[in-house]
C-alpha cells in the first residue's frame, strides 16, 4: 500500500484530503495518462453509489480523465462488482468506482479496476501515486485531442441480465419470500429485479437513497434489521447488502444471521459434493473464523489464509485457479461468475444450493460451528504509526505464544478507517475477555495525546 491508496482503494471524508475534487481530478488524469495509447483512443467508465458527494468527485474525475485525451462512460449508481461487470462487457480500458463500500455516507472513495475487471496491483497503484504527486509535469492532450463524456442508460439491464445467468437455468425463485436489504446504495434498483425476475416474492428495504442515509442502520451493517423482518413476514431468507453491494450477509428463516463465514462453508460443501472445488481449497483472509478452517478440515479440505482485503484473496485465486474466496464480512468471490466480490451472486448461489438441496438455510447453516470471537476498533491517532510503537510486535507476540492452540489474536491498523482492529478467537468465552481487555489496556496506553 502507498500514501493515498489503502487495502480496498483511496478512501476518507469527503471534502477533506484526500477525498477532494483536486486529488479526484489528478487521480483520474493518472489513470487515463498510464491507458493513453498511439494505437487507440482508450476509453473509462466512472461508477458510483448513492453518495452525497458521489457528484462532486464523477465529475472531477471526468475532467481529469477528458484533459488527457481519453472518453468517459458515466454509468451512475450501479454496485461495484457491476462495474467491474460492465468494464469487461464493453471493452473498456478501466473502470472507476466512486464509493466508500460500508462506511458511513460522510466517507468517499476510489476503487480501479483494469480491462479484465480484476482490482489494479499495488505496483501499478503506486505508479498512479507518482504521477498524482508530480502531477505538473502531465502532459495534457491538444484541444482538438480533449476527452468526450457521455452517460449510458443501458447499463442496469445489462448486469441484471448477467446476474440471472449465474442462477440455474433449471431452477426458480418461485416460492420464495425474501427480504432483500439494499441499504439505500447502489443495489437500491438492481437487486430487488434480479430476484423479482427469477420468481421470488421480495419484500424490498433500503432502496430510498437521499445522498445521506447510505448504510444508516440498515444493509449488511445491520443485519438485525433483515432477521426481525424474516420473522415479521415468515420470509424463507433475508439477504442484506452494504452500500456498494459487495457484500452479503444473510438470515435464515428463523431469523438467524449468517455472516460471510458460514455462507463460504455452506457454498464450499456443496461444490465439493458436485466436484467444482479445485484443490479442495477456499481461499478467505486472517479474520475468518476458525470454525471455518476446522469445518473444510473435516471435509477433506483446507482453508488459505491472506491479509485482510478481497483483493488479496482474489490474487491468491487467480494465481493457483481455485474458485471460492472471501471475507467473514461477506465480500465472498465465485471466480467462475465474477472477478470480484458480488453480494447478488453469493445470495444467488446460496439460494439455488437450498433449492437444490430442498433444505432450509437453517439447517444447511449448521454445517460449521463458529469459534466464540470478539472485535474491537481502538481510534487511531492522526500521524500514529501503530507498529512503531516500542515492543508493540514483541508484546502481541507473546500472547500469541501464551493462547497457543487455544485461541488467537490479531491486531492491525485498519486500511480505510483511522482505528486498529483488535480480534481474539478462543474456544472459551473467559479467555477472549481477559485478553481483549489486556491488550487494548496496553494499545490505549499508548496512544495517549
Amino acid at each position: 500500500m502507498g500514501i493515498l491508496f489503502g487495502t480496498d482503494g483511496i478512501r476518507g471524508v469527503a471534502n477533506t484530503y484526500p477525498i477532494t475534487a483536486e486529488v479526484a481530478m489528478k487521480v483520474g488524469s493518472a489513470v487515463a495518462s498510464v491507458l493513453r495509447s498511439n494505437t487507440h483512443r482508450p476509453k473509462i467508465l466512472i461508477g458510483k453509489d448513492t453518495r452525497l458527494s458521489g457528484y462532486m468527485l464523477e465529475y472531477a474525475m471526468t475532467s481529469g480523465i477528458c484533459a488527457m485525451g481519453v472518453d468517459v462512460f458515466l454509468v451512475g449508481p450501479l454496485p461495484t462488482p457491476g462495474i467491474a461487470f460492465i468494464t469487461r462487457d464493453m471493452r473498456a480500458d478501466a473502470g472507476i468506482v466512486i464509493s466508500a463500500s460500508h462506511n458511513p455516507y460522510e466517507y468517499n472513495g476510489i476503487k480501479i479496476f483494469a480491462r479484465d475487471g480484476y482490482k489494479l496491483p499495488d505496483e501499478i497503484e503506486l505508479k498512479l501515486e507518482e504521477i498524482v504527486f508530480n502531477f505538473n509535469e502531465i502532459s495534457l492532450a491538444p484541444c482538438d485531442r480533449i476527452g468526450r463524456a457521455r452517460r449510458i442508460e443501458d447499463v442496469q439491464g445489462r448486469y441484471i441480465v448477467f446476474l440471472k445467468h449465474t442462477f440455474p437455468p433449471d431452477l426458480s425463485l418461485e416460492g420464495l419470500k425474501l427480504v432483500v436489504d439494499c441499504a439505500h446504495g447502489a443495489a437500491y434498483k438492481v437487486a430487488p429485479l434480479v430476484f423479482q425476475e427469477l420468481g421470488a416474492d421480495v419484500i424490498a428495504t433500503g432502496i430510498q437513497p437521499d445522498g445521506r442515509n447510505i448504510n444508516d442502520r440498515c444493509g449488511a451493517l445491520y443485519p438485525e434489521c433483515i432477521a426481525q423482518l424474516v420473522r415479521k413476514y415468515g420470509a424463507h431468507a433475508g439477504i442484506a447488502f452494504d452500500g456498494d453491494a459487495d457484500r452479503v450477509i444473510m438470515a435464515d428463516e428463523k431469523g438467524n444471521v449468517l455472516d460471510g463465514d458460514t455462507l463460504m462453508a455452506i457454498c464450499a460443501e456443496h461444490m465439493l459434493r458436485e466436484d467444482r472445488l479445485p484443490g479442495r481449497t477456499v481461499v478467505a483472509t486472517v479474520m475468518s473464523n476458525l470454525g471455518l478452517e476446522k469445518t473444510l478440515e473435516s471435509m477433506n479440505a483446507r482453508l488459505i489464509r491472506t491479509p485482510v482485503g478481497d483483493r488479496y484473496v482474489v490474487e491468491e485465486m487467480k494465481k493457483h485457479g481455485y474458485k471460492l474466496g472471501g471475507e467473514q464480512s461477506g465480500h465472498i468471490v465465485f471466480l467462475d461468475h465474477n472477478t470480484t466480490g458480488d453480494g447478488i451472486i453469493s445470495a444467488l448461489q446460496v439460494l439455488a444450493i437450498m433449492l437444490k438441496r430442498e433444505r432450509p438455510l437453517s439447517e444447511l447453516s449448521l454445517i460449521m460451528e463458529k469459534y466464540p470471537q470478539k472485535l474491537v476498533n481502538i481510534p487511531l491517532p492522526d500521524g500514529k504509526k501503530f507498529w512503531d510503537i516500542p515492543g508493540m510486535k514483541e508484546y502481541i507476540i507473546g500472547i500469541e505464544k501464551r493462547l497457543g492452540k487455544e485461541g488467537r489474536i490479531l491486531v492491525r491498523p485498519s486500511g480505510t478507517e483511522p482505528v486498529v482492529r483488535v480480534m481474539v478467537e478462543a474456544l472459551k468465552e473467559e479467555l477472549i475477555e481477559d485478553t481483549i481487555e489486556e491488550a487494548v489496556s496496553f494499545i490505549k496506553k499508548h496512544f495517549s495525546p
